[in-house]
């Protein structure tokens, strides 16, 4: 039986399940809310059930399910009824309730051909990994665990239920959720595993770009993204969705000598906070230096390689089915994580103003990022740079005191330089604005009388 600790489970689901139990079914809660009540840390103690959402399964068809649901839920979801889940909200709570089902690609499947069942332990048999097959029987909280999960999550070990060939051809995204796990929890894989998907790896391929996508994108939000992008490399499943990654493995030149570039990257993407947009333009950040690698006396240059790596960082994103506007925020951090170090000489207000307005929404991302790309076991060398970075933020925290600096706009608009000029709209309008926003970042706000003297001035010497 599970222990009395457990109580905030009971009062999540009691009334849920005894309306199954009412109608000759059973409920059992499954997911990362049975693996995570028994995860006992500093943020998160045994019981725990904060998350507003919680999946379960059944023995009731789906057409059960939405029977008992309704008139007990506050709205019920039947977009996933075909593939035998139905979906409620109840009092701010989601559930997700799946008939026992047992599922499985086929070789050329992009989609799993779903099997009802009515046995608890075949359903849980069928699941990705050890620990997250287990399931607690409600209402009366009996822990059913007939894979050896919980046994295997005190000993921080990642296995399947079944053998892992089995379990990543059920479902090839398997192999980068493993990943996930390892990063996420710090699980050790069986070699088996290791194996299974050093030998399966070509079978991702088969996974749509966006459920790829989606287990990136919580592997780096992680507590140790870095421990499950290893994972990749290694087993080369990288190479599927990823291949830039594995590509930052350079050869060591014993005369050039230059950082491990993967290394360095993956420490960078641990050391920045766990911003999904962030973390991601960390892992991208150097994915052009192998490509602008160059040997000179003595030393090796990766010139422009922020450029070429925010092209490469665009097309990888588009492909792998990212928002328009995840994608700017990322290419545009890549773009930029070396225009601070173009301002060797300190930070005049002209070259803080251009920062600014470079860097626009994304000025304290990209300090972040600028911070987390120094990994240099150089003691000095790391405090140097600390030490201008304070220096930067704290002189754009002057010139916000002085100017609008968030929103760096010429002192004149459109309509006043057509107005003054007697211009029609066209391009001799945007050269004017574009002469005064030059103006503007160079030496600050003009006010109105001063910017209309330079204007003329300008346009006189056009003439």
């Amino acid at each position: 039986m599970i222990p009395e600790r457990f109580g905030p489970l009971v009062e999540a689901t009691t009334e849920l399940a005894k309306r199954f139990e009412a109608a000759g079914h059973t409920l059992y809660l499954v997911g990362g809310s049975v693996r995570d009540a028994f995860v006992v840390g500093p943020t998160r103690g045994a019981g725990d059930v904060t998350d507003t959402d919680l999946d379960f399964t059944t023995d009731a068809v789906p057409d059960e399910i939405e029977r008992i649901l309704r008139g007990w839920a506050d709205a019920v979801w039947l977009q996933g009824k075909r593939f035998g889940t139905v979906a409620a909200t109840k009092a701010g709570r989601r559930f997700e309730i799946t008939t026992h089902r047992a599922e499985a690609y086929s070789p050329d499947s992009r989609k799993p051909e779903v099997a009802f069942g009515d046995s608890i332990e075949l359903d849980l048999s069928r699941r990705d990994f050890t620990v997250n097959a287990m399931a607690i029987k409600l209402p009366g909280l009996e822990l059913v665990d007939p894979c050896g999960g919980l046994e295997d999550l005190a000993a921080s070990r990642l296995r399947t239920p079944l053998d892992p060939e089995i379990s990543f051809g059920d479902d090839p995204l398997r192999m980068l959720r493993a990943a996930r796990f390892v990063a996420a929890l710090g699980l050790e894989p069986e070699t088996r595993l290791t194996d299974a998907v050093r030998d399966m790896h070509e079978r991702l391929q088969i996974v749509s770009a966006e459920r790829v996508r989606d287990e990136l994108d919580k592997m780096l939000v992680a507590p140790r993204p870095s421990l499950g992008l290893w994972f990749c490399v290694e087993t080369q499943l990288a190479g599927e969705f990823l291949p830039e990654l594995p590509a930052l493995a350079l050869e060591q030149d014993p005369i050039h000598r230059h950082k491990d570039v993967l290394a360095h990257t993956l420490a960078v993407v641990d050391k920045t906070s766990p911003d999904r947009l962030l973390r991601l333009a960390a892992l991208l950040h150097d994915i052009g230096k192998p490509r602008t690698r160059a040997f000179g006396p003595g030393e090796v240059t990766f010139h422009h390689h922020e450029v070429v790596g925010a092209r490469m960082a665009r097309n990888r994103m588009t492909a792998l089915r990212y928002s328009r506007d995840d994608t700017e925020t990322v290419t545009r951090l890549v773009e930029l994580h070396l225009r601070f170090h173009t301002y060797r000489l300190g930070w005049t207000d002209r070259a803080v103003r251009r920062y600014v307005r470079d860097a626009g929404p994304l000025l304290d991302r990209l300090n972040e990022l600028t911070r987390c790309d120094c990994t240099t076991r150089n003691v000095n060398r790391a405090r140097a740079l600390e030490r201008r970075i304070d220096e930067l933020e704290r002189r754009v925290e002057e010139l916000r005191a002085q100017e609008e600096l968030d929103a760096i706009r010429p002192d004149l608009d459109g309509r006043q330089v057509m107005e003054h000029l007697e211009l029609e709209p066209g391009p001799l309008v945007g050269y004017a604005l574009d002469f005064l926003l030059e103006l503007r970042l160079e030496e600050g706000p003009l006010g109105e009388e001063e910017a209309y003297r330079r204007l003329d001035e300008w346009w006189s010497g056009r003439s």
